[in-house]
């Protein structure tokens, strides 16, 4: 239950197709530049490595793939990328690389654009830009093809080679791991980018934390880190209702009721489930008053479903707190509603007890029209009603009904003996 409630919204997302052709465009806008340092990212200074370029003669057709490309011809200019015979392997890795990109931005041979980016990378001869964005671009691709393993690799490739580390790219690492099962090894990376991202918070490495910490059952270290959530993105609701989930994973409901209860009031919650978890701690809490006004509200307003169970918990509420009346309203409306004898005996006994006998005697009526099982102890009850009734004629009637039953004997036969003097002082036949 917990499971589906608690983390129907902390699936972790994917990389898509769009995020690697975006990464691919940011490569091939400028192929015989070097690119910016990544935003965000922690810099290490490292020897800088001589700039080289291609050839004339594959420069050229370079160039011409580059203006097709730019012409929107992606499809002209992979062919003419792909029938380059490079002979230098500075050239070859250029090249590679460069097809490579192509594949991604049409996004339909993941594997190939895989294939040519290790092409690229491997020898580790292009320019210092081109092979740190390319090992990145790789290990996107990893990802989306669910080689989690080489993406793991390649990411940290990238940090060793460009000295660089970021945020998302920790993400990325910490997902990695997530899909391995390494779910021990997910805490390190995911709090990494956490720190990367510094004073500009990011959700999604506290959602790769709480995940591994749910998954491995060390749900007080969940709480810790939705407890810091819920400071850092308040305006979002679903840590207003998590929170409280996890509170009653480990059973404090004290703290579940007060955290459910705040995000009430906030107005974050609007599904049934989370409304009857609020009503049902009102009730812990012993506030089956709170409880009942919150139930009796959202089931008119067709938020809670009104069926059986929930007006069954609704007249349970009511009678908790000690409003009788309202009590035996509802439980009349499920015994309609089931035509369960049980349901219309609990409405006679509470309109009985509100000093309602007349209806309570026909409750108590249908009850026995159905079945009831302890008619005897339900005929007394009948007896005392009509007698409060002044009407000792039935009264007297019923409490003999009630006296055939052996476990209601000796009670009725105290009534049977207080209605025959009754109505005797009162000079009524019976």
């Amino acid at each position: 239950m917990f499971n589906k409630l608690v983390f129907k919204n902390l699936k972790l997302k994917k990389l898509s197709t769009s995020l690697v052709v975006v990464a691919s465009l940011l490569v091939a806008q400028a192929p015989f530049a070097n690119y910016a340092e990544a935003a965000g990212a922690e810099k290490v200074e490292k020897k800088k490595r001589k700039t080289q370029l291609v050839g004339p003669r594959v420069g050229k057709k370079v160039q011409k793939a580059f203006e097709a490309y730019s012409a929107d011809d992606i499809k002209g200019a992979l062919d003419l990328l792909l029938d380059i015979e490079a002979s230098k392997a500075y050239d070859k890795a250029y090249v590679a690389r460069m097809v490579a990109v192509m594949y991604a931005t049409l996004g339909d041979n993941e594997q190939k654009t895989i294939d040519y980016l290790k092409q690229a990378v491997e020898p580790d001869i292009l320019n210092e830009g081109d092979q740190s964005e390319s090992l990145k671009l790789l290990g996107d691709m990893q990802m989306q093809t669910k080689d989690y393993e080489g993406a793991l690799k390649t990411y940290y490739a990238w940090m060793d080679f460009s000295g660089e580390s970021d945020g998302q790219t920790y993400i990325k690492i910490a997902n990695a791991y997530y899909s391995l099962k390494q779910l021990d090894k997910v805490i390190e990376p995911a709090d990494k980018a956490i720190a990367a991202f510094g004073d500009k918070p990011n959700q999604n490495p506290y959602i790769l934390k709480i995940t591994s910490y749910y998954e491995r059952k060390q749900y007080k270290e969940a709480i810790g880190v939705l407890e810091t959530v819920l400071q850092l993105f308040p305006e979002n609701k679903q840590w207003w209702v998590q929170l409280p989930m996890f509170y009653l994973l480990v059973e404090n409901y004290d703290k579940a009721g007060q955290t459910l209860d705040l995000a009430y009031k906030l107005g974050h919650l609007d599904k049934e489930g989370q409304i009857k978890t609020l009503a049902s701690l009102y009730s812990q809490s012993e506030a089956p008053h709170k409880a009942a006004i919150l139930l009796e509200k959202y089931i008119a307003s067709g938020l809670i479903k009104r069926d059986d169970k929930n007006i069954g918990t609704l007249a349970n509420a009511w009678h908790s707190a000690q409003h009788i009346s309202k009590a035996a309203g509802y439980y009349g409306e499920l015994a309609k509603m089931t035509n369960n004898a049980k349901h219309y005996r609990k409405q006679g006994m509470l309109l009985k007890q509100d000093e309602q006998f007349a209806k309570a005697i026909v409750a108590f009526d249908k009850a026995i029209e159905l079945g009831v099982k302890d008619q005897g102890r339900i005929n007394m009850s009948i007896a005392e009603s009509y007698f409060y009734l002044e009407k000792y004629k039935k009264a007297y009637a019923a409490i003999q009904k009630a006296m055939k039953d052996p476990s209601a004997r000796r009670s009725a036969k105290g009534w049977k003996s207080f209605i025959v003097d009754t109505a005797r002082r009162k000079k009524v036949t019976i």
